[in-house]
């Protein structure tokens, strides 16, 4: 009597067995099926050896097959999934920028755990969440080429989480080996690395018990040629040559990871989708606004009489007038390509300038801060207060003291991956509309998330360790003319003074810039650099 047998396949398909014998029937099956997973499952996998004794894994092929790009990298138990799409085609009008869009996600699941929420599910992204999107973003960024403008989205997906090996880190190198591997057009890949300093010893991708011995908590992104592209942390009194020392070795560090992944695109990389080619009358209507619009803004970027405002109004009359120019004389004028070219003429003068004359477009030099106004106890009513003022960057900041009870508490696993079960301050930032001079929607968004972090890292060393209160915190942007996060680090700074918390030490930040000057004929060779301090916002229309 024969036997059947019926396998489900990964594609649905089913294949039946018969035989008369069961023992033919078992071989049989289990040789099919050892075949068919090494067909369907076309994994690869690369090991990369960091210099602390410790592995990262790599691998592609096995997951979400459908996507651009996909790359898994785990460390010890923490894995991390990561996929990269592209659109090949855009809705409607061609954009001017690149609409990327990154997504990390914590699971419950990949810890074990059910959420405690009411649905008992996933609902929206938490701050950890978006403060890590936020830093995936910020290092793949850069390196897309310049004319790809089709919408692009990153997705990192926990799989698991061991509370002792994070995965924000894993997430940058998996987002850099998604587009790598992927048809997408990307000038990568980069590798990412977190540093700590324990007893004046740099290590990388520390464990959590690690981290609490360490003074620096920083994470590096850089590229195969030793550029930095991302930096991001905070430290506790830390030396300025223990810092470079830490990005020095950080970026060293890096190439191994650099070489992992290259080391699998040349094996399962895809070829890379061809970049929108520049439009054969690119160069003609760049030089055509350039000479229309080059001397009118060298006058305006050297009146030193000009403002925000009034600068920014000057440039757009500018531009205006160009491209109202430029329409009567070219009857089928590419207007996005001629916007994009005022902006590009825009940039180039206000870099010259610099350059030519060793002075900014506001008449400082280059390590010449803004006026600086402050004030302090504006209100009897708050606990602590202080208004700060540089340039046309105006801050509020106050501060709130409640019992411990108040503590902000973690979710389970922003818990588990920082290892902070509750805070007991934290910093709120706000960016209104009116700061700007605009109109719009009040909301906390991602950039806004992203600089009250920013500024409550800077506060949060020079904080007692045993202080019997929640602390509150908020920043309350009134105007902004750049390095509004810095100006709340100092307000928030004098507001914890005024409420008679006992800081150990004053704590202030200033926005820094660096412009560079590439050789004739060599874009990628540096000639000259300038570095300024406390930057201004120049809005190119």
């Amino acid at each position: 009597m024969a036997a059947f047998v019926t396998y489900r396949l990964l594609n649905h398909n089913n294949l039946i067995f018969s035989s008369s014998k069961g023992i033919h029937l078992k071989n049989t099956l289990l040789r099919v099926l050892y075949s068919t997973k090494s067909k369907v499952r076309n994994e690869a996998k690369v090991e990369v050896s960091l210099s602390n004794n410790k592995n990262l894994w790599i691998s592609t092929g096995k997951y979400a097959r459908f996507a651009d790009g996909c790359a898994v990298v785990n460390s010890g138990d923490t894995e991390v999934l990561v996929t990269a799409v592209s659109k090949t085609y855009t809705s409607g009008s061609q954009q001017s920028f690149l609409p990327l869009v990154v997504d990390y996600r914590q699971k419950a699941a990949a810890a074990g755990h059910i959420p405690t929420n009411f649905l008992r599910r996933e609902l929206g992204p938490t701050e950890h969440e978006i403060l890590t999107s936020r830093l995936i973003d910020r290092s793949i960024r850069p390196l897309f080429p310049s004319g790809y403008n089709y919408e692009t989205q990153i997705m990192c997906n926990m799989l698991s989480l061991d509370g002792v090996n994070d995965p924000d880190v894993l997430s940058i190198n998996g987002a850099s080996a998604a587009l790598a591997l992927s048809d997408i057009p990307w000038n990568g890949p980069v590798g990412a690395v977190r540093v700590g300093l324990i007893d004046g010893e740099v290590i990388f991708n520390p464990t959590r018990r690690e981290m609490q011995s360490s003074t620096l908590n920083l994470i590096v992104s850089a590229t195969k040629r030793n550029l930095v592209v991302m930096l991001e942390g905070s430290a506790d009194n830390v030396y300025e040559q223990d810092l470079r020392k830490a990005i020095k070795t950080a970026v060293k560090e890096c190439q191994s990871i650099i070489n992992g992944i290259e080391t699998l695109q040349a094996e399962h990389g895809k070829e890379k989708r061809p970049v929108d080619p520049v439009p054969e009358h690119s160069n003609e209507i760049f030089e055509s606004v350039k000479s229309l619009a080059e001397m009118k803004l060298r006058e305006i970027f050297m009146d030193k009489n000009h403002d925000k405002i009034s600068r920014d109004t000057a440039v757009n009359n500018v531009r205006k007038e160009v491209l109202d120019s430029m329409k009567q004389s070219y009857s089928d004028l590419d207007l996005p390509l001629a916007v994009e070219a005022f902006g590009k003429v825009t940039k180039e003068i206000f870099r010259q300038l610099i350059f030519e004359n060793n002075l900014r477009c506001d008449g400082r030099g280059f390590e010449d801060l803004r006026n600086i106004r402050c004030e302090v106890d504006l209100y009897k009513v708050l606990h602590g207060s202080a208004l700060f003022q540089r340039g046309q960057t105006q801050v509020f900041c106050t501060v709130t003291l409640d019992s411990l009870e108040s503590a902000l508490k973690m979710d389970t696993i922003s818990m588990l991956s920082s290892g902070i079960k509750q805070k007991n301050f934290f910093l709120h930032y706000e960016f209104p509309p009116f700061a700007t001079n605009e109109t719009g929607r009040t909301s906390i968004g991602r950039r806004e998330m992203g600089h009250g972090a920013l500024a409550e890292r800077s506060l949060r060393p020079v904080l007692p360790q045993d202080f019997p209160f929640t602390i509150r915190l908020t920043s309350e942007v009134f105007e902004s003319n750049g390095s509004s996060s810095m100006a709340s680090v100092c307000g928030g700074s004098m507001a914890l003074m005024d409420a008679g918390v006992p800081i150990s030490s004053s704590v202030a930040g200033v926005a820094m810039g660096l412009v560079t000057k590439y050789a004739e004929g060599k874009p990628t060779e540096i000639e000259d650099y300038k570095i300024l301090t406390d930057l201004l916002v120049m809005i190119y229309f």
